[in-house]
């Protein structure tokens, strides 16, 4: 990767290496080093493992202090809604980290750029380098802005066809169910299109590389459109 990519991804999560081996390395895909005949680079594998851990410490951190009367069942299920492998890859899709990750060929070809997995542990890579790089302040500030910012708006988001359910249960218990419009594109990398029914209207249409995506997506779309008529 050419140091102009990496500069470019620097100014979009505001931190400039001082090693930017680092950097790369957090971006760097198994499937990406082993095709390496020389000069091979190692993966993020390792960075991903620290980032983890500070990631774990610093949204723990975030919560106890910022829910003085939160008991410790209601942290915990909260910081696993917020870091879980859906909620970071959204994290970092708002960075379009998902652009800078180096694949292997094969694994390009299959639609690893869009796989969850990838992306959720290359923002976690990526935590874990500029910890390593600067300290934990700096991998705190990194986590605050990307991870822990307008959590409202992302847990609407994250746990969409919980709060869903749960809203339609309380108003009138009125039946709710994802129905699988269509699937789009070649098998390897395909895009499901999902629309959340209540009763029978329309309430959210969604698409995504998974049908549990897709339907999350339909049922977001579905609480921001509940919410829009209630603001009237």
């Amino acid at each position: 990767m050419s140091e102009e990519r990496l500069r470019q991804l620097e100014e979009k999560i505001g931190y400039c290496f001082q090693d930017k081996m680092l950097l790369r390395q957090a971006l760097t895909h198994s499937s990406y080093s082993n095709e390496q005949k020389i000069n091979r680079f190692p993966d993020y594998e390792r960075l991903e493992f620290l980032g983890d851990a500070v990631l774990e410490l610093v949204s723990s951190d975030f919560i106890f202090r910022k829910n003085p009367k939160m008991p410790e069942g209601e942290m915990t299920k909260f910081r696993s809604s917020i870091v879980c492998e859906p909620a970071l890859a959204f994290c970092a899709r708002l960075i379009g980290l998902e652009q800078f990750v180096l694949l292997g060929k094969g694994e390009e070809a299959t639609g690893g750029r869009k796989r969850d997995s990838i992306i959720s542990d290359v923002m976690e890579a990526v935590i874990g380098a500029v910890y390593l790089d600067s300290g934990i302040e700096q991998a705190r500030k990194l986590i605050e802005k990307f991870v822990l910012s307008d959590l409202e708006h992302k847990q609407l988001f994250y746990d969409a066809k919980t709060i869903l359910q749960e809203e339609i249960q309380r108003e009138n218990g009125g039946s709710l169910r994802y129905e699988l419009i269509r699937e789009e594109g070649p098998e390897h990398d395909k895009n499901f299109v999902v629309e959340v029914m209540v009763g029978d209207c329309r309430a959210g249409c969604g698409s995504g590389h998974s049908k549990k995506a897709a339907e999350q997506h339909a049922a977001y779309e579905a609480l921001l459109r509940r919410k829009t008529i209630q603001a009237k």
